[in-house]
């Protein structure tokens, strides 16, 4: 290696060079400046230095493991099944140092001296425990032969003197004087207890004794050998265990001799390293991943590379590592690896964790859980133990889910759900800008049929109320126009009983009012609705009295029904202007517009210019080919295309923009309508728009509004099935009219749905399985044939499919363009679902003057028929002092001896009152008649 200076060594390593050279000083190193040469001995021996300092040992490597791959193919079957398999074949080689492998050798001859001087241990023991053994056993049966001896002794003592006491007997047994009963009693034991035969057992109990001498003598000679065996084999033993012991010493005393002779260790390892493994291939030892891969091999050996032995093995393994660098490879060897303390990283907390959690209005379970970092199964059985019944997906209270986080011992974080949506419209009403006048919001309101929309058209010289489905306005209108009063924008809202919603938008996006009441009509409900509303919204009313032109007009009328209604006119001494005008001569229009100008000049009203625009959606609606078209007002700011708007639920860019005429406007600046495109979804008629600067934000904020008006909805319904759930069954099962309802509007359909609300009662209603903007598709009709439902369109059409397939599976479409022709079927549709009313009809009264006896029938009466028909099948009731004493019905009917079906006023008959005999004369039988009448709503 090339002799480097302090300076470029320093370098290299990536350390300062006063660093390095105090570190060379404590190594020993005689460098003192940064110009100074390093040897690769000086390198070393600093390497050295830092390993040491380190607790590293800077020793060559105990052990090298070698690892080489081969890969083969094999090609199986023919023709176009041919397939080529790649076989891989991976072998791993661990060479150890010779010195390692003899401490090793060593330790296992002394392992085997020990395990053999413990093994002759153990013989020896066993040895002395079988001879004490053997002696004790001698014992006991030399114990037992003396006793078995005077045990024979005591038995031909007792059989003499039986044999001596038998003689006597016998003697004595001659004698005259013996009594013959007791002479004949005697000799009956004599047979039994004759000596003679007991002497002879003496004889057999001797040979016995003699076989049992027999086999111990036998068992004692088979001991002795085998205990003469074993001492030989045990002296083996201690032969062996001196021999290994003597072995081992001297092996001991070489290796230590050889020791004291090798040279001492080279500071470089790589040069010991290299022919160390060249002369170590007899300590190579083999080793595996594991079993598969040797299975493997053993299965693939034939298509695999064979190798004649270990050593050429090793040979080519050795090559293919060394021929790629054989310095680097020499490095390597000699780097000591590094030893890495085996220790887990994880400490174990000293306290318990606590955690703040964000709670708003509402939180699933499974978000709390989330936060609180615990199972929801956990946190389920909690709640229930609280007296909570609830699942992973079902969201709790803020109280609720407060009072489990503080028994868990967390912290609660109380935010606002609306937190993003509020910092939005923050940062958009922070935008300061140049206050301008604007045009005044006029909103033209009034009853149905009273003129609102000829009025605007006489205004605008244009004729929209002849375009709208029954004469009638269903939508609300949004026009800015020109008039010698300056610009004045109108909002024209419907008069229909349905649409106050609408109104209400109107009243609420206005600056002033124009109520417009007919003067020969007068105050009507929706008249007195619109001072509600304007009253509420705090908006001046500018009173016009229409139709002023007609013979039957009567404006002092409408003067005093709306003073009753709090409304005082300017000449009566109160501060509303009542001016007179007509639609159809233009009588009064330059009062009007006067009037209202003269009250937004009162009002001051003033509008941000250059900032994002802010307003209202006034409407809208899904076209075909266009999408969403929705119908802003603007109140401040300047809308331009290409403008982000978050409108309610929906958000989107501004790709077009079209005034009240039609024709393409680039910005709209404030109380301009306008119509645009580019948002997602429909947004809901009366929502606030403004525009932001990021359409990430602005979709966040609307999947939040979207989101929460979904839980809201899904709780209402919850808790709407938990309170009608008995209800409903005491009260029976609630008949439903399934619809399904398009429009053409969003204004519409609201105002559709809340009268489709109100109409029904406990027994019926009506139930929207579905309703959207746009026309009726395939899916609607698919929808309404699965529940049952008809099909309503409210100024839309279905399409081809749709009415292919509406007539295919016979399901009900119903097209309507005015709303009270809508509400009027789907009540009379409810009306038909109603139960019938049963009413009672007396169609009869019979006199009974006198009671016969009838072995057939029992009682009869005989009566004169003084009221109406008397019929033969039909209820009766029995009547005395015009009391009711019983109900059934008729058995017999007759007319002297026939039966007959009826008779008739003035006639006498017969009747047989069925399971009932006290009839009694100056009784009145009546004859009712239940008759069915159909109910309304």
């Amino acid at each position: 290696m090339a002799e480097v200076t302090v300076s470029e060594l320093a370098k290299s390593v990536g350390a300062t060079e006063e660093r390095l050279l105090k570190q060379m000083q404590e190594a020993g190193l005689p460098h003192t400046s940064a110009d100074a040469p390093v040897s690769a001995e000086e390198k070393q021996v600093l390497l050295n230095f830092l390993k040491s300092s380190h607790g590293e040992q800077a020793a060559a490597p105990k052990k090298i493991t070698l690892k080489r791959k081969t890969t083969t193919t094999l090609k199986t079957g023919s023709g176009t099944g041919r397939k080529t398999v790649n076989v891989e074949v991976r072998k791993k080689r661990t060479y150890v140092k010779r010195a390692e492998t003899e401490e090793q050798e060593a330790e296992l001859d002394t392992s085997a001296l020990q395990k053999a001087e413990e093994e002759l241990a153990a013989a020896e023991k066993a040895a002395a425990e079988r001879a004490r053994a053997e002696q004790e056993a001698a014992e006991a049966e030399a114990k037992a032969k003396a006793e078995e001896e005077a045990k024979a002794k005591q038995e031909a003592e007792a059989a003499a003197k039986a044999e001596a006491e038998a003689k006597a007997a016998e003697e004595a047994a001659a004698e005259p004087e013996k009594a013959e009963e007791p002479v004949e009693a005697k000799p009956e034991p004599k047979p039994e207890a004759k000596p003679a035969p007991k002497p002879e057992p003496a004889p057999i109990r001797s040979s016995y004794v003699d076989d049992i001498e027999a086999m111990r003598i036998a068992a004692m000679e088979r001991r002795k050998k085998e205990n003469e065996r074993e001492a030989a084999e045990l002296e083996e033993k201690k032969a062996r265990v001196e021999a290994e012991r003597a072995r081992l010493e001297q092996e001991q005393k070489d290796r230590a001799e050889k020791a004291k002779q090798a040279p001492a260790a080279d500071t470089t390892a790589g040069a010991a390293a290299k022919p160390s493994l060249r002369r170590k291939q007899e300590a190579t030892t083999e080793d595996r991943d594991d079993d598969e891969p040797r299975k493997r091999r053993s299965r693939r050996g034939k298509s695999g590379p064979k190798k004649s032995s270990k050593t050429s093995l090793y040979d080519a393994a050795l090559e293919a590592f060394e021929t790629e660098d054989e310095k680097r490879s020499t490095r390597s060897l000699s780097r000591p690896t590094l030893k890495v303390k085996n220790t887990h990283g994880f400490k174990k907390p000293t306290g318990k964790q606590v955690y703040e959690v964000q709670l708003g209005e509402t939180i699933t379970v499974g978000d709390l859980a989330k936060q609180l970092n615990i199972k929801a199964g956990e946190l389920i059985k909690r709640l229930m133990k609280m007296g909570e019944m609830v699942t992973i997906n079902q969201s709790l209270d803020r109280d609720t889910a407060s009072l489990i986080v503080e028994e868990m011992g967390h912290t609660v974080v109380l935010r606002s759900e609306n937190e993003l949506e509020e910092k939005l419209v923050a940062q958009s009403q922070d935008v300061e800008g140049e206050e301008v006048s604007r045009a005044p919001v006029v909103t033209v309101m009034g009853h149905v049929d009273h003129g609102k929309t000829s009025l605007l058209d006489y205004i605008r010289k244009t004729k929209v109320a002849s375009g709208e489905a029954g004469g009638i306005t269903q939508h609300i209108g949004a026009y800015r126009v020109k008039t010698s009063q300056g610009e004045i924008a109108f909002l024209d809202t419907p008069g229909h009983a349905a649409f106050t919603a609408m109104r209400a938008r109107g009243a609420k996006a206005t600056d002033v009012v124009i109520l417009v009441v007919a003067a020969d009509d007068g105050v009507m409900p929706q008249t007195e609705e619109a001072v509600a509303h304007s009253k509420a919204a705090g908006v001046p009313l500018v009173v016009a009295i229409n139709k002023c032109d007609k013979e039957s007009a009567d404006p002092d009328r409408v003067k005093n029904e709306l003073a009753a209604k709090d409304v005082i006119p300017e000449d009566w001494g109160g501060d509303t202007q009542f001016i007179e005008v007509s639609a159809h001569t233009g009588q009064g229009i330059d009062e009007l517009l006067e009037a209202v100008s003269l009250q937004s000049e009162m009002l001051e009203l003033k509008a941000k210019v250059s900032v994002p625009a802010s307003g209202v959606v006034i409407e809208s609606r899904l076209e075909k080919g266009r999408g969403v078209v929705a119908t802003l007002l603007v109140q401040n700011g300047e809308l331009k295309r290409g403008d982000i708007v978050l409108a309610g639920q929906s958000y989107g860019r501004v790709r077009a923009m079209t005034n009240e005429l039609g024709k393409s406007v680039k910005e709209a600046g404030p109380s301009t309508p306008v119509e645009l495109l580019g948002l997602d979804t429909t947004p809901n008629a009366g929502d606030e728009f403004l525009v932001v600067a990021d359409e990430r934000k602005a979709r966040e904020v609307a999947e939040q509004r979207a989101d929460k008006e979904r839980r809201e909805r899904m709780q209402r319904q919850q808790a709407a099935k938990l309170e009608n759930m008995f209800a409903d069954m005491e009260a029976g099962e609630k008949k439903v009219l399934p619809v399904v309802i398009k429009a053409d509007v969003r204004g519409s359909l609201e105002a559709i749905l809340s009268a489709l609300a109100e109409i029904g009662n406990e027994e019926v209603s009506v139930n929207v399985v579905s309703s959207g903007v746009g026309g009726i598709a395939e899916n609607d009709i698919n929808l309404a044939l699965t529940s049952g439902a008809i099909v309503i369109g409210f100024n839309t059409r279905a399409d081809v499919a749709a009415r292919k397939l509406a007539e295919t599976e016979s399901v009900e479409i119903r097209y309507y363009s005015v709303i009270y022709n809508l509400l009027d079927e789907v009540k009379q549709a409810l009306s038909g679902m109603l139960d019938p009313e049963l009413r009672e009809e007396i169609v009869g009264i019979a006199q009974v003057r006198d009671v016969f006896r009838s072995p057939k029938f029992g009682a009869i009466a005989g009566c004169m028929v003084t009221e109406g028909t008397v019929h033969r099948n039909k209820p009766i009731r029995v009547l005395r002092d015009n009391v009711v004493i019983y109900q059934g019905e008729l058995e017999s009917l007759r007319r002297f001896k026939d039966d007959v079906q009826e008779v008739r006023n003035g006639m006498e008959c017969g009747i047989g009152v069925k399971d009932y005999n006290d009839v009694k004369a100056g009784d009145q039988i009546e004859v009712y008649d239940i008759v069915k009448v159909a109910r309304e709503l």
